[in-house]
């Protein structure tokens, strides 16, 4: 199996790493004071909370591995050095819809950093794939589920 480079910026691997902390810590005490309390009820055969509650530890222990992996395989971004002569990972970008002349800034990072309704767009996306490599200027048509769009790339920074 090969390893997936997780592709983070320091916010985001500062993100990952308090989720670590937190579902280590804090949740696996209260998991198990839960299953601790279901146990309490006797019979665990037909007891429901104790079934939940092993249910959301395999759950929490999931996601520990899960961002153990990523941790283990990212690759910060750093955004003190993103260049800004063309749209990269770890840049803004303003860009304008060419028919509406309406602007959008985005970010452009790494996939699990990924937050449209943060302007943060994932460099796997359509629009993130779609502008890489592109300068201040270029036009550029994107297709969309909903059809092609063209957005004109109006700044580049960080």
């Amino acid at each position: 199996m090969s390893k997936k480079e997780v592709l983070l910026t320091y916010e985001g691997l500062k993100k990952l790493e308090e989720e670590l902390e937190y579902l280590k810590g804090e949740r696996r005490k209260e998991i198990a004071e839960r299953i601790k309390q279901a146990l309490a009820f006797g019979d665990i055969a037909e007891n429901s909370e104790y079934d939940e509650a092993k249910n959301e530890q395999a759950q929490n222990e999931g996601r520990i591995v899960q961002l153990e992996t990523m941790l283990k395989n990212a690759i910060i971004i750093d955004e003190d050095e993103v260049d800004t002569k063309v749209v990269n990972l770890g840049a803004r970008v303003k860009i304008q819809d060419i028919k509406s002349k309406e602007e959008y800034d985005y970010q452009i990072v790494g996939s699990t950093e990924a937050d449209p309704a943060s302007s943060r767009i994932s460099n796997e996306s359509p629009v993130g794939s779609a502008l890489l490599g592109h300068k201040v200027g270029d036009t550029v048509e994107i297709e969309v589920p909903g059809g092609k769009i063209r957005y004109k790339i109006v700044d580049i920074y960080k």
